[in-house]
C-alpha cells in the first residue's frame, strides 16, 4: 500500500472504475452489469445532511420477502475516493450477495482529502446504524448485518468488525472516538454480525511485511493520518484493524491474492492468525495467483463468502 506503485496504478484505477460504472475497481469486470433486483435506491443520504460522500445505494434481491439480512460493501479507493459507490463489485460480490437473498447496501465515504481518521470509520458506522433505524422502511432484517469490502473497503469493513460494541479507547497516546455522533440514528447499535475481508490493508504499521518495494515520500495511510510512522506510531496502531481484536469480535473471512503487490498477503495471513489465537470464528482463502483483486472472483470464493455468512446466520 505505501509504495511508488501505488501513486502509479491509482489513477489508471480510477480511470478503469469511472469507465465502468457497474464494475470495476475490485478486479476487472464486464463494463455493463444487470443485475436482478426487486427494488433499488440511488443516492440515499444516511447521514441527514447534503453530502454526495454520505449517501449510498440499496439493493434488494429478486426474490421478495418481508425482510432481508443485509450486508454493506464497501469500495477501494486507498482511501482517495469519496465517490465510487457505483462502480464497485456490482458484477461479482455485490451479484453474489443478492443472489444469495441479501440485501446489499453500497456507500461513499469522505476521502483521505475530505477529513482525516477516523472519519471513515465514522462513515461506516453511521451506515450501520442508518440501516437498523431504517430497517422497516427498506425491508432490512436488523438482525442481521454485516459488512464488506474491498482493499481500503475491506479495512473499513474489518475495523467495524474488530471495533463492533468499542466506541471510545486509548491506543497507547491516542484517545480514538470509534462511533461518531453522525447521522439521525445514534441511539441504534453499530454493531455488526459478521465482516468480509477482501484482500485489505489490516496492520499499518506493517505494510512492507511482504517482498520489498521501493517508499513513496506520502503513502495513502501517512495522507489518511496527517503523520509518518517513525513520529506517530500509535496513530497507525489506531488506524490498524489488529489493534483491537478481542474474543468477542463477530466471524470475520479473508480473501487474499499472494501475488498481490498492492496489499502485501502477509496482511491477510497476520489477520486470520491473530483472529484465530483470539478465538474468534474465521476461515481464510489464499489464492496462490491471485493479484490485488485481479483472480479473486471466482465462483467458488463467492460462493465460500456466501456460505460462510449462512453459517453464522444460522
Amino acid at each position: 500500500m505505501n509504495k511508488i506503485l501505488l501513486s502509479i496504478i491509482m489513477p489508471c484505477l480510477t480511470a478503469v472504475t469511472m469507465a465502468q460504472p457497474a464494475g470495476g475497481f475490485g478486479g476487472f469486470q464486464m463494463p455493463q452489469v444487470n443485475l436482478e433486483t426487486s427494488q433499488e435506491w440511488k443516492n440515499v443520504n444516511y447521514a441527514g445532511d447534503d453530502k454526495a460522500y454520505h449517501t449510498c445505494d440499496i439493493y434488494l434481491p429478486k426474490k421478495e420477502a418481508a425482510s432481508y439480512p443485509v450486508v454493506i460493501h464497501v469500495y477501494g479507493s486507498a482511501w482517495f475516493s469519496n465517490s465510487s459507490k457505483g462502480a464497485a463489485d456490482l458484477g461479482t460480490i455485490v451479484k453474489a450477495l443478492l443472489d444469495a437473498g441479501y440485501a446489499v447496501v453500497c456507500p461513499n465515504h469522505r476521502s483521505s482529502g475530505d477529513a482525516k481518521w477516523p472519519a471513515q470509520i465514522h462513515d461506516i458506522r453511521a451506515v450501520i446504524r442508518f440501516v437498523r433505524g431504517e430497517a422497516k422502511k427498506y425491508k432490512f432484517d436488523p438482525s442481521f448485518v454485516a459488512t464488506s469490502g474491498f482493499s481500503s473497503g475491506g479495512h473499513l469493513a474489518s475495523t467495524a468488525a474488530t471495533t463492533s460494541g468499542t466506541k471510545k479507547m486509548k491506543v497507547g497516546t491516542v484517545d480514538i472516538d470509534l462511533e461518531g455522533d453522525l447521522g439521525n440514528y445514534t441511539k441504534e447499535s453499530s454493531a455488526v454480525n459478521a465482516a468480509c475481508d477482501w484482500s485489505g490493508p489490516i496492520d499499518l504499521t506493517a505494510m512492507d511485511c511482504g517482498e520489498h518495494m521501493t517508499m513513496g515520500a506520502d503513502s495513502p495511510e501517512d495522507v489518511l493520518l496527517n503523520s509518518k510512522l517513525d513520529k506517530e506510531p500509535d496513530k497507525y496502531l489506531s488506524l490498524s484493524a489488529t489493534t483491537y481484536i478481542d474474543k468477542n469480535d463477530p466471524p470475520v473471512i479473508i480473501f487474499h491474492g499472494e501475488k498481490d503487490n498492492v496489499v502485501p498477503c502477509c496482511q491477510g495471513r497476520k489477520f486470520y492468525e491473530l483472529l484465530q489465537a483470539a478465538g474468534v470464528k474465521t476461515e481464510a482463502t489464499f489464492v496462490p495467483e491471485g493479484g490485488h483483486g485481479m483472480g479473486m472472483y471466482s465462483e467458488e470464493n463467492l460462493q465460500k463468502m456466501v456460505n460462510f455468512l449462512n453459517a453464522v446466520r444460522k
